[in-house]
């Protein structure tokens, strides 16, 4: 148990090893404008979907209507 432990420990320290030094992150003001991006596109394509969906809606529900 003592060994599983420490394996666990030393595997933690490792990894944040490798993040400190090895791992190459997006500058802060990169990463806040490429986060606008997303978010101005999600919100678009949310309204794509919403409207797709509403004009679905009312064709099915128009269809029936003429059926009965």
């Amino acid at each position: 148990m003592q060994n599983l432990k420490m394996n666990i420990v030393s595997y933690i320290k490792e990894s944040f090893s490798e993040l400190k030094e090895h791992v190459s992150w997006t500058p802060a003001n990169e990463l806040s404008r490429l986060t606008v991006v997303v978010l101005v596109f999600s919100i678009i394509f949310a309204l794509l979907i919403w409207a797709a969906d509403s004009v679905l809606s009312r064709v099915i529900k128009v269809y029936f209507d003429l059926i009965n």
